[in-house]
């Protein structure tokens, strides 16, 4: 009798580990995972965002520091909502509606700015724009964003060995996250 009830138990262990593999192993899941990745931070994240400051050449260390910050504050205020799964046999397209801020619409203000009033940010010998004024008051702006967008994003993933993989997110998924997207 107690074998039995030991095997009844094993088994009831089985299969829901099983059942929870396999409901985490669906394409929406997936997507979930990353996007739920950015807004919490995690260090595969922050690892890559890292990366890519590193090859940002016109600001300044001090500039890069905040710019991160700025960009850690838009992924944990990154909301989203899955729209549809489309599986295609060992293909699948997840579309996800994201909202983030509108750094895009900032950016294009302060360059508009720069315009306008070059003598701003001009170097000391006023003949060329000071870079690191311009990206100072970029980065201010930046700073006090409020205005959000929404873009949808449409996320492939193969399955490689029974397990969804997410596909790399294109250059325009990525600027779209970042709120820098050309809409």
């Amino acid at each position: 009798m107690r074998k039995v009830l030991i095997g009844i138990i094993v088994s009831i262990l089985l299969i829901t580990g099983c059942s929870d593999n396999d409901l985490m192993n669906t394409p929406t899941k997936r997507v979930e995972t990353l996007l739920n990745n950015y807004v919490t931070l995690d260090k595969s994240v922050l690892s890559d965002l890292d990366e890519t400051l590193l090859t940002e050449t016109v600001m300044t260390t001090e500039q890069k520091d905040k710019y991160k910050d700025i960009l850690k504050n838009q992924y944990q205020h990154l909301s989203y909502e899955i729209k549809e799964e489309t599986v295609d046999g060992d293909n699948a397209t997840v579309e996800v509606e994201i909202e983030v801020y509108d750094y895009k619409k900032i950016i294009d203000e302060a360059t508009e700015y720069l315009n306008n009033n070059p003598k701003e940010f001009t170097t000391e010998d006023g003949k060329m724009t000071d870079i690191s004024k311009f990206n100072d008051y970029k980065l201010e702006k930046l700073k006090d964003a409020k205005d959000k967008v929404t873009y949808t994003l449409n996320l492939t993933l193969k399955k490689v060995n029974d397990k969804w993989q997410l596909d790399d997110l294109t250059d325009t998924e990525i600027s779209k996250i970042h709120g820098l997207y050309n809409y």
